[in-house]
């Protein structure tokens, strides 16, 4: 079970893989907890500066003058080191790349990132990177995957990391080689 971070209207509200190794029993509290619907998104806007990989951008938010690590909800790309991860970014840079983008915040994860929903002109930026084939849809247990059906139409069509005859999952490539992430 890859550690659920939150989806479309859902968010967790504990360490959930830490406490699945530490706690078993606290985990399985936590997850019912997760169950429960959170409060609507927060909505806002900002100004995408950095793009660190397929599924994380560096943002400065309205009103703001630092910038705010913002995690694509609902996608996972491939890490940076990993093959496919340059790719991935260089996708979702020139999709997002100094462009105002709406933020959906639902939350934020154990690295400190805002959990978000990220729109481009009114477009999903998560299942843009999806349908063109450079990030998975991200799952968590027996909740739906938010893009599902771009992700089965990308692997159809042999579209970005699909057209590899087996693309590794980044969950896969983390447990075996920890993350590689570059922050600006």
């Amino acid at each position: 079970m890859s550690a659920p971070e939150a989806m479309d209207g859902w968010t967790l509200p504990c360490a959930w893989h830490r406490l699945k190794r530490a706690a078993p029993g606290l985990a399985l509290g936590c997850l019912v907890a997760w169950t429960v619907p959170a409060a609507p998104a927060e909505r806002t806007s900002g100004l995408v500066r950095y793009v660190a990989d397929g599924d994380t951008v560096y943002v400065r938010l309205a009103g703001q003058t630092d910038q705010q690590a913002v995690r694509l909800v609902g996608i996972d790309a491939p890490e940076i080191c990993q093959d496919g991860g340059l790719a991935a970014r260089d996708a979702l840079q020139a999709l997002l790349q100094e462009r105002t983008v709406e933020l959906q915040i639902q939350g934020q994860d154990d690295y400190g990132r805002l959990l978000a929903r990220v729109f481009i002109y009114g477009a999903d930026a998560g299942r843009s990177m999806v349908q063109q084939g450079w990030a998975w849809s991200y799952r968590f247990a027996r909740q739906p995957e938010l893009y599902a059906a771009e992700q089965q139409a990308a692997r159809a069509g042999r579209l970005g990391l699909f057209a590899q005859p087996a693309p590794e999952p980044p969950a896969r490539f983390r447990r075996r080689h920890g993350s590689c992430k570059v922050a600006p």
